[in-house]
């Protein structure tokens, strides 16, 4: 039976500290993803340990508590979200030390489970002109459609940076939206010539809406949409199209590995896309890595006219 540390008397449990480390969180500028991302994992690991009797008193959390919460995450759970869990749980553990709540993280020296490498699929040129086609029309709805989609596959952006676009973001004359991505921080990025019809008709009846004085770029039935009305978008007319399910990050994966195929360099994708690695890179391209490597034998055949 494993010898389990004495609790100081003094010592907190995790969810006194919660409150502290989420508002160190915020201090950071933390996405709200990474941010509700960090606190998921506590809420887990808390339940966790609550459900086998064990004490949330920081200073009585070990390894071998971690080490088997990891595993039984592995069973339940994709390998991604096991790990993603991990690194917060990590995260946490090393503010407790800088905060002197902790004297040794019971994380130290440990690595997170290892993720398969699963490139998500992107779209083919048939699936993206079905997926455009999907939004032919004249309503309001299929003209602004038609934009968010042709502004996702020209751009590459998050949804998050698409969905907080307002209209004094986009400048139609020099082809460029000004986005806010992770970290707060600000990129500008452009877009091409068909894209900015798209936009610069959907903008045009955008003037005649009801709520046209909102500054929010993209407009729905109530008032500026969030991320779920994007998703939705792209879902429904996904499915008009005939083409399945897609997300819109597939559509990030797209523009990545199209705009690999017809030459960008590395270190222009990267500030594109707003990567600050390129792992990045790599990962985004490497869901038709062997259709550009193909194709790119048979522009250099070694063996051609021997």
């Amino acid at each position: 039976m494993q010898n389990r540390p004495q609790a100081n008397s003094t010592a907190l449990t995790i969810p006194e500290l919660a409150g502290s480390y989420r508002r160190q969180l915020l201090a950071e500028a933390k996405a709200p993803k990474t941010l509700l991302a960090y606190m998921s994992a506590l809420d887990v690991l808390c339940q966790w340990l609550t459900a086998r009797g064990r004490t949330l008193k920081i200073d009585t959390i070990t390894r071998a508590d971690i080490q088997e919460f990891v595993a039984d995450q592995l069973k339940g759970h994709k390998p991604a979200t096991a790990s993603n869990r991990f690194r917060s749980l990590k995260t946490f553990f090393r503010w407790a030390v800088t905060e002197g709540e902790l004297a040794v993280s019971p994380m130290e020296g440990m690595t997170p489970p290892k993720i398969p490498e699963t490139p998500p699929s992107v779209l083919n040129e048939q699936d993206i002109k079905a997926l455009l086609k999907a939004c032919s029309g004249n309503s309001f709805e299929d003209i602004r459609d038609l934009a968010i989609i042709r502004l996702f596959l020209a751009t590459g952006c998050r949804r998050a940076e698409i969905t907080g676009l307002t209209l004094a973001d986009v400048d139609l004359d020099n082809q460029v939206i000004t986005v806010t991505g992770k970290g707060s921080r600000i990129r500008a990025v452009p877009f091409g010539a068909e894209a900015v019809r798209c936009l610069d008709r959907y903008i045009r009846a955008r003037m005649r809406h009801r709520d046209s004085r909102l500054p929010d770029l993209w407009l729905g039935h109530s008032g500026a949409m969030t991320d779920s009305g994007l998703y939705q978008v792209v879902r429904d007319r996904a499915c008009a199209a005939g083409i399945g399910h897609v997300y819109l990050h597939q559509l990030r994966h797209t523009w990545a590995h199209r705009g690999l195929a017809k030459g960008m360099n590395e270190g222009d994708m990267m500030r594109l896309a707003g990567w600050r690695s390129r792992q990045m890179v790599s990962r985004y391209g490497a869901s038709a890595a062997d259709e550009r490597a193909h194709d790119a034998y048979h522009k250099h055949d070694p063996m051609e006219g021997l």
